[in-house]
């Protein structure tokens, strides 16, 4: 065959952004053809990703796409192995780019493996695995999705720590709201970790576990020996209302201002919170 050209090298470069003696060398194997060097390229970053999955993935990044209209909103975790790499521009791309599949087209995957399966939106030349293997490619670590969550109908906010490492999708009922006051709450979420947005979401179960602690609590203080059963009880109640201020998004004192409540503050705005989605890397739950 003909030499390859340092155009179609460059074209090859521009498509799959690997280096060019890589490029050069698909080419080579593909007899010239563009499509088939293309494939040659995905083919070896699929074989690095096998020989690098076990690799230990104890760092990544949280990111989050919401749509300009807010009807729906993705959150993803993607891993990778080092902590410079979870901060390079390549890695960044790639988590925004998933999460905007996420949000866009990700109905109906359940599980990594389905969503991996995927074509990715707005590239359906790709998918979801290929992107991933374009940037395993380049940068020779392990990546993998850890999880990931779509919530519909919004309005919504977002906040995404600066590092990456932390992320809270934050979802109301009612109109959007001027200014960052999701956003805030959001930040709210991230640094205060409530177990659940309203007590009708709490797991029974916990409620019942805090409750049963709090009854051996008051029974093991000798102060409330012989105070009657219903003095006992509100003492009960008491230290279960000081929980639920702790641990329920709407009762706890909002930390930007603690003279009023997260519930208040969206009272105020005609919002009810439905919901909230709250990802650090390596914390799954």
């Amino acid at each position: 065959m003909s030499a390859i050209s340092a155009e179609a090298v460059n074209r090859l470069r521009k498509m799959t952004d690997r280096p060019m003696m890589e490029c050069k060398a698909a080419l080579t194997e593909a007899n010239g053809d563009l499509d088939k060097a293309v494939s040659i390229l995905r083919e070896k970053n699929a074989k690095l990703m096998a020989g690098k999955s076990d690799r230990e993935t104890a760092e990544g990044r949280i990111g989050i796409w919401i749509a300009p209209d807010q009807s729906v909103a993705g959150i993803i975790e993607v891993r990778c192995e080092s902590a410079p790499v979870a901060k390079a521009e390549d890695f960044v791309k790639l988590v925004e780019d998933l999460a905007q599949h996420v949000a866009q087209a990700a109905t109906g995957a359940e599980t990594v493996d389905q969503l991996l399966a995927m074509k990715l939106h707005g590239q359906p030349s790709l998918t979801v695995q290929d992107r991933i293997g374009e940037v395993v490619g380049k940068i020779r670590e392990n990546m993998k999705i850890a999880r990931f969550k779509v919530l519909r109908g919004g309005p919504f906010g977002a906040y995404v720590h600066f590092d990456g490492t932390v992320g809270t999708v934050v979802q109301a009922e009612g109109p959007t709201p001027a200014g960052d006051l999701l956003k805030e709450i959001a930040m709210h979420v991230t640094a205060k970790q409530p177990l659940a947005a309203v007590r009708e979401q709490l797991d029974p179960e916990v409620l019942a576990r805090e409750k049963e602690l709090a009854q051996k609590q008051v029974a093991a203080d000798p102060k409330n020996a012989g105070k009657p059963a219903n003095i006992i009880e509100k003492i009960i109640e008491g230290k279960m209302k000081t929980w639920l201020a702790e641990n329920i998004l709407v009762e706890q004192p909002f930390v930007k201002d603690d003279t009023q409540t997260v519930g208040q503050l969206l009272t105020a705005a005609k919002l009810k919170a439905k919901d909230f989605v709250r990802f650090k890397v390596g914390e799954l739950k």
